[in-house]
């Protein structure tokens, strides 16, 4: 029995459509190359992935090749200068646009979408990848986590010390409200028997007896 009839449609599945892509694109490589070979014939072919990722197969030089194909057409001059300015910047849009491209996809590599169409190097790769990411935060956490134990240690000896300091305040102060006591107590004293001796003398002169 022959093969079905494919029908030409575009493939919704994004994995299936990725794996079409991949197969179909080497084998129109392959194609050009074994026309360039088996005919003699000057092959130039360019293929856009739809993230923006060129292929290109030439049997000569491609620039050649452009060059001779805008001439066949009719295509302006590439080495007028207005036409290398346009170029120019088409290019460096094209080029900012796959780099966007290639960003959004390694982005989703990384976030575990869009791998099933990986082969076993890239996945490896995109491992590597991962466990050095991993290993980065992991380091940037334990640097974390230190400055902050190191911080807290300094603040808790801050702490102790000006504990320390008004623990030694206290203390000095209790001292000179000591000392101050000890000294009016001492004064008082001293009145009290001064009082009395003057007392004893005001006796004595009046009733004449001895002390």
């Amino acid at each position: 029995m022959g093969r079905g009839k494919v029908e030409l449609k575009r493939i919704e599945n994004p994995t299936n459509r990725q794996v079409t892509f991949s197969k179909r694109r080497n084998g129109l490589l392959k194609k050009a190359f074994e026309l360039s070979i088996l005919c003699d014939a000057e092959v130039a072919l360019l293929i856009f992935s739809s993230s923006g990722k060129v292929y290109q197969f030439a049997s000569h030089d491609m620039d050649r090749t452009v060059a001779k194909y805008r001439r066949e057409v009719g295509l302006p001059d590439s080495s007028n200068p207005q036409f290398r300015t346009r170029e120019f910047w088409r290019s460096e849009i094209d080029e900012l646009k796959r780099s966007i491209n290639t960003s959004e996809a390694r982005l989703k590599h990384l976030s575990g979408e869009d791998i099933l169409a990986l082969g076993m190097r890239d996945l490896k790769q995109l491992e590597r990848q991962l466990k050095i990411g991993v290993e980065r935060v992991r380091s940037r956490k334990r640097r974390i986590v230190s400055d902050h134990a190191t911080l807290l240690k300094r603040r808790h000896k801050q702490l102790q010390e000006e504990n320390s300091r008004l623990h030694k305040r206290v203390k000095l102060k209790e001292l000179q409200d000591g000392n101050i006591s000890s000294g009016l107590v001492g004064e008082n004293a001293c009145t009290m028997f001064h009082q009395s001796i003057v007392h004893e003398e005001d006796f004595h002169n009046e009733t004449g007896l001895p002390l």
